[in-house]
């Protein structure tokens, strides 16, 4: 397979060569793609050095297969493009999640969304994947009415613009900023901007990128997304409440089988989900699984993911692995 990977040169980007190496993808041919200011850079591939290059010279390979990873509008205006000239299309951004027509996948989860002709296929955002991940094996059993989420961000969910801001925070120097606001020492309770009814819209995807992905409009999500002074990793506390009444050790029965989850819930040794112990793993870690004591058949959980690679890049892959298994590419 001829692979592309646009926004090779970015954070999610250089996660997801990592990622196709580590899974050992069966491609044949690698091609690199960024903006003008990053072609002719050289960048590694396991033994090989690769060249990295603009967007109409990866078309003209016609790659069977593109992941995207560039930000909404080089997908916008170059997705279809790709998909047109026969590639598979695997998006990161936000520009086609809520595309009744394109599925919005968790492989995990939603998986058999994806049909034969689907040419391109949306990434959810990375809050999102960890919680409904998580959220998943309980609905199936049963049934989510409403949802609470807040969410603890790491800068490098902004990118890399962000993660030198804290860094020039840390070290007393002065350097572009990639929030209005000091983020070292401090929580910014606003991922993204504004939207008119209140909410940012981080939090407005965890609303609409949920119900798509269980193909439910009843769910009631609301959230609340703050920025964490954290290098990698996303946490997040969720309250969940249910149709029917639910067992607690069941609950962790249900989250402990399901693929893709670890649970780590033993407070009385300490030990619950920690953005530095995901780091580099591609599992969804779930903790402080506890009885909402006063709200009937609700429950609390603890959810921590590293958002670059389950949040990201793994996710993606993990998408065209699936879609290789049934025959879809």
């Amino acid at each position: 397979m001829r692979v592309a990977v646009v926004g090779a040169t970015g954070l999610v980007g250089s996660v997801m060569l990592k990622v196709l190496e580590e899974r050992s993808f069966p491609l044949q041919m690698l091609i690199p793609v960024a903006s003008e200011r990053s072609a002719g850079k050289m960048i590694k591939y396991g033994e090989q050095s690769v060249e990295v290059i603009i967007l109409e010279e990866a078309l003209a390979l016609k790659p069977d297969l593109a992941l995207f990873s560039a930000g909404g509008e080089t997908s916008l205006n170059w997705a279809k493009r790709f998909t047109e000239a026969g590639a598979v299309v695997i998006d990161n951004s936000s520009a086609w999640r809520m595309d009744p027509d394109i599925p919005l996948v968790v492989p995990e989860v939603n998986g058999d969304t994806i049909k034969k002709g689907h040419r391109l296929i949306a990434n959810p955002n990375c809050s999102t994947i960890q919680m409904v991940v998580a959220l998943a094996p309980l609905h199936r059993e049963y049934g989510i009415r409403r949802v609470v989420v807040s969410t603890y961000q790491s800068v490098t969910g902004t990118g890399v613009k962000a993660v030198r801001q804290l860094e020039d925070e840390r070290q007393g120097v002065s350097g572009e900023k990639a929030y209005n606001h000091v983020i070292d020492k401090n929580c910014i309770p606003q991922c993204d901007v504004f939207t008119p009814n209140g909410y940012t819209k981080e939090e407005m995807k965890l609303v609409n990128e949920t119900r798509k992905i269980f193909g439910d409009d009843s769910i009631a999500v609301t959230a609340t997304a703050v920025r964490v002074p954290v290098v990698g990793g996303h946490s997040e506390s969720v309250n969940i409440e249910f149709e029917r009444e639910y067992d607690i050790d069941k609950v962790r029965i249900l989250l402990g089988r399901a693929p893709g989850i670890v649970v780590l819930d033993d407070p009385a040794g300490n030990q619950y989900p920690m953005p530095v112990m995901t780091e580099g793993r591609d599992e969804v870690f779930v903790g402080r699984i506890r009885r909402d004591e006063f709200s009937d058949n609700a429950l609390n959980m603890w959810i921590v993911a590293d958002n670059l690679r389950k949040g990201a890049a793994t996710n993606t892959i993990q998408i065209a692995e699936y879609m290789l298994k049934k025959d879809l590419i």
